[in-house]
């Protein structure tokens, strides 16, 4: 099962529609599918991080949960997507109160693999960096000094380790101009500090938007992680 995450800096302009040829390979190679939308930024904070958990913790109720394996679940995000992706996998991590937290042994739908193309996966840098134009802080509706409660529970750099049992893979292109290798490469760091194999591809001369497009290099660790669950 695979719940795929798109980008576009967490802005309204953006949906699904970016994610359809990746969702239509993934089912030609076999995986269910799920390529989810999400309330913008332009809603109050929390509404795009209720959204995407809500849809994972859908699964079981499924009209077609009979035929998906909810122990081998997926969350593959690009972009902001990407965080997103990655902020699935540290749900037993996030504080308690706080968007999408859930009990470890609640029982709930668990990410097994996540794999991050080109994330945010650094919020605070992220702000920092003025990424997307300030895309950071209208998601979490402040800077990290204003709200550092909402960078806590919604960074995925702040989150490691991911959950037990979770693996985490990062692709990045080294001439990516929208999301910075050192996004990637910061989360990588610090998850192998943790102790976490987190492994990170780094496709040479990619830039942003090769992870959309199945016939590209950039989708060839996105399979490979994919044939690890």
């Amino acid at each position: 099962m695979v719940v795929l995450v798109h980008g576009g800096y967490w802005r309204a302009d953006f949906g699904p529609y970016l994610e359809r040829r990746v969702a239509t390979e993934l089912g030609r190679r076999g995986f269910a599918v799920w390529n989810i939308d999400y309330r913008a930024s332009d809603t109050d904070w929390p509404a795009t991080l209720d959204d995407v958990a809500a849809a994972v913790d859908h699964l079981p109720a499924s009209k077609h949960a009979e035929r998906l394996d909810l122990e081998r679940v997926a969350a593959v995000g690009h972009s902001a997507g990407g965080q997103l992706a990655l902020w699935l996998a540290s749900r037993s991590r996030i504080p308690s109160g706080a968007p999408g937290a859930v009990d470890a042994a609640a029982g709930a739908v668990r990410v097994r693999v996540a794999v991050g193309q080109a994330p945010v996966a650094d919020l605070v840098a992220g702000a920092r960096l003025q990424l997307g134009g300030g895309a950071v802080q209208a998601l979490l509706d402040g800077e990290p000094g204003e709200v550092p409660d909402r960078y806590a529970a919604a960074s995925p750099l702040a989150l490691l380790p991911p959950d037990d049992g979770a693996t985490v893979h990062l692709v990045h292109g080294d001439a990516d101009e929208v999301v910075p290798l050192s996004q990637s490469r910061t989360y990588a760091a610090a998850a192998r500090q943790d102790g976490v194999p987190a492994e990170l591809t780094v496709i040479p001369g990619a830039g942003h938007f090769e992870h959309l497009d199945p016939a590209s290099a950039a989708l060839d660790p996105v399979w490979a992680a994919l044939r690890t669950l």
